[in-house]
């Protein structure tokens, strides 16, 4: 079933808000197995609204519209949809109803402007917002079956979930495609190098389709398929899964989409295993990004974010002579560091980043964007250098964290 998505609003066509609305509710078709043709976006331009939903109405079969619902006067979405299915707008009072009792468990004053929201196509079907004033509605308009949701993310989403989503899976029948959409989450290659380890796989299987999308500072490979045979196609994604792995490497971290914070989770807890982290450019953010795994503290029992050498030297007990004799910025600085934090709370391993974020700092030795991984055993400590001269000093603080738990996962994985 051919599909299309349309955002509207002036914010969201010039930029000043971030569509996340649509690039959300592809996702979710597509998992779906709907075909998503086109995206559009349109400011609040009731003729321009009108006409675009015409346009969609003659191609498409299902179509999702989100903004325009709420109670202002440039939230013209409904008046549009009314005008291209060529009916009249009238109160609907399932959808008064739902909003005055929002108001109501909220104890807040309703005004009159809210009853705007109530006031829906004819012939159309109010879809219930369990969280928001704005109902949404379904409305068919030429041959599409159109849902028209709230531009609120949180609210869009929920309504997405309980109530489009079954009525799509209605419309689409017995019949519908399986469709299945596979992440396979890698670090330590570009776009461009993971791409051209990549080549063949077109001819290699000719029924999927490869994606490779740069999320920050990972690379992710993006398998799409999809069939009327769950099992067959399921056993096609695995082969093709093992095929790119195969390529990638150990560059591979994820074989299902998982964030590097919840492989290194997964690892420390079947070695049982704890972890102690001395943070100096990275700032906090290893540390933030473990924490926000669920059940992080059976593993993760100490931070200390080092940051000047006199934090380095008392806290963690690195020497003077190395921090004069190698600077902030080495090996043995970064070695020491990981062994103290290891000390300080008996964890199985230290991990410690010391770096240059830049824009200023750098020399020739060590360029901006020169970072130093320590990692403390037991009975060792190791040290590693890597260079990523890009982006901005967010950036590289992400790059220099994942650059860090990324030595530590090729250590717990042997």
């Amino acid at each position: 079933m051919i599909t299309e998505i349309l955002a509207t609003g002036y914010e969201i066509l010039t930029g000043t808000a971030i569509d996340s609305n649509s690039a959300h509710i592809a996702q979710e078709l597509q998992e779906a197995g709907l075909e998503v043709v086109r995206h559009s976006c349109v400011g609040d331009d009731l003729d321009m609204l009108v006409s675009i939903l015409q346009e969609i109405g003659g191609r498409a079969d299902i179509g999702i519209v989100t903004g325009g619902l709420g109670p202002t006067s440039d939230d013209i979405t409904t008046e549009a949809a009314a005008k291209a299915a060529g009916v009249e707008l009238a109160l609907d009072t399932t959808a008064l109803n739902a909003i005055e009792a929002l108001f109501k468990a909220r104890q807040r004053f309703m005004s009159p402007s809210n009853k705007k929201q109530a006031m829906l196509p004819a012939g159309s079907e109010c879809l219930n917002n369990p969280v928001g004033t704005a109902p949404g509605f379904c409305l068919k308009i030429g041959q599409c079956v159109f849902f028209f949701l709230p531009g609120v993310p949180f609210e869009m989403q929920r309504m997405l979930a309980d109530v489009v989503m079954p009525r799509i899976e209605k419309i689409q029948g017995i019949d519908k495609d399986v469709r299945i959409v596979k992440t396979i989450a890698t670090f330590g290659l570009t776009e461009a190098a993971t791409g051209e380890r990549l080549d063949g796989f077109a001819s290699e299987f000719p029924d999927l389709i490869l994606g490779i999308r740069a999320k920050f500072p990972e690379i992710q490979v993006k398998l799409y398929g999809r069939d009327k045979d769950e099992n067959s196609l399921g056993q096609l994604m695995k082969k093709a899964s093992a095929w790119v792995v195969d390529k990638i490497g150990r560059n591979v971290f994820s074989v299902e989409g998982k964030a590097m914070e919840v492989i290194i989770g997964e690892l420390l807890g079947q070695k049982k295993a704890t972890l102690a982290v001395a943070e100096s450019c990275t700032g906090g953010l290893i540390s933030h990004w473990l924490t926000n795994v669920p059940g992080s503290s059976e593993y993760f029992i100490f931070s200390g974010v080092t940051y000047s050498n006199d934090a380095k030297k008392k806290i963690l007990g690195v020497s003077s002579d190395t921090i004069n004799r190698c600077g902030a910025v080495h090996e043995e600085t970064v070695k020491e560091m990981a062994q103290g934090a290891r000390r300080i709370v008996g964890a199985t391993y230290g991990l410690a980043t010391s770096g240059i974020a830049g824009p200023a700092g750098g020399s020739a030795d060590k360029p901006v964007g020169t970072v130093c991984v320590g990692l403390a055993t037991d009975s060792s400590a190791e040290a590693y250098r890597f260079n990523f001269p890009f982006g901005n000093r967010l950036m590289k603080k992400k790059i220099f964290a994942i650059a860090a738990l990324d030595v530590l996962r090729h250590k717990l994985q042997g």
